[in-house]
C-alpha cells in the first residue's frame, strides 16, 4: 500500500492514532475513508460525534428534526447557550466542521421514517442509534438487519446506560432478541455526563468496527452504573422466535 499523501498538519493532527501498532498508517487511511451515519444530534450524539470527527472519520452523516432547547445542555455539549432554537444538525455541523476540516458532513434536518430510513442508510459503513425513543430504535435496528448495515445502538437513563452492538449476517443476535417489544416511556432525569460517557463507548465501538479491531460487543450487552462506577458485559443469544431474526422471520421490511 502506498502511502497517503497527507499535509503537514494532518500527520500531526492523526499522530497519536498512527503511533498505535494496531491503527497505524493503514488503518488511519482507513478512517479517512470510512462513513457513519449518526443518527440523533442530542446527548449521545454529541459525544460520538466529537470522537468520530476528532479521530478522522472521514464523512458523518447526521439525522435530527429538533431544535436546541434550553434543557438539552446539561448533556448535549456539540450545542451553546446561543444556539437555542437553531437546527441541532445545522449546529452540529458547524461544530463538526470548526474541529476537523478533514471531515465531510451531511446534515439530515428531518426525521426518519419507514419511507426513507432504508434509503438514508444504505451510503454508510456503519449506523450509530444515539437516539431516546423505541419506535425509532426499532426503526433504525430493523432496516439495519434488513440492509446488512452493522449498527451500535446505546441508551441512557438517571446514572445509567447500556451498550451494543449488531452485526448482520454474522450468526449474532439482532436488537429485538434482547428487546422484543417497545418498552413504556421512563422518568426525563439523566445525569448529564451519563450519555457522553456511553456517546463516547458508541464512538469506540464503531471506530473499531470500520477498524477491524479488538473485542466487539456483537454478542454482549454492556451495561454501565455512573453511580457505583462499574462496567459489566452480559452475554446475549440469538432468540430462534425473534420476528427479525429467528426461525421464521415475520418482519421482512420496516413499518
Amino acid at each position: 500500500m502506498s502511502e497517503p499523501k497527507w499535509t503537514e498538519k494532518q500527520v500531526l493532527r492523526y499522530e497519536r492514532n498512527t503511533a498505535l501498532r494496531e491503527i497505524g498508517v493503514e488503518g488511519q487511511q482507513r478512517l479517512l475513508g470510512a462513513s457513519a451515519l449518526v443518527v440523533g444530534a442530542g446527548g449521545l450524539g454529541s459525544a460520538a460525534l466529537f470522537y468520530l470527527a476528532a479521530s478522522g472519520v472521514g464523512r458523518l452523516g447526521i439525522v435530527d428534526a429538533e431544535r436546541v432547547e434550553l434543557s438539552n445542555l446539561n448533556r448535549q455539549v456539540l450545542h451553546r447557550t446561543e444556539d437555542v432554537g437553531r437546527c441541532k444538525t445545522e449546529r452540529a455541523e458547524e461544530a463538526i466542521r470548526a474541529l476537523n476540516p478533514d471531515c465531510a458532513v451531511e446534515p439530515f434536518p428531518d426525521s426518519l421514517s419507514a419511507a426513507n430510513v432504508r434509503e438514508r442508510l444504505r451510503g454508510y459503513d456503519v449506523v450509530l442509534d444515539c437516539t431516546d425513543n423505541f419506535p425509532t430504535r426499532f426503526l433504525i435496528s430493523d432496516a439495519c438487519w434488513l440492509e446488512g448495515k452493522p449498527l451500535v445502538s446505546a441508551a441512557v437513563q438517571r446514572f445509567e446506560g447500556l451498550l451494543l452492538a449488531v452485526i448482520p449476517g454474522k450468526g449474532n443476535p439482532c436488537y429485538r432478541c434482547l428487546v422484543p417489544e417497545p418498552q413504556p416511556p421512563q422518568g426525563k432525569g439523566i445525569f448529564g455526563a451519563v450519555p457522553g460517557v456511553m456517546g463516547t463507548l458508541e464512538a469506540m465501538e464503531a471506530m473499531k468496527m470500520l477498524l477491524g479491531i479488538g473485542e466487539g460487543l456483537a454478542d454482549r450487552l454492556l451495561v454501565y452504573n455512573g453511580l457505583k462506577g462499574t462496567v459489566r458485559t452480559v452475554k446475549r443469544t440469538c432468540d430462534p422466535a425473534c420476528p427479525l431474526c429467528g426461525e421464521r422471520p415475520t418482519i421482512t421490511d420496516v413499518s
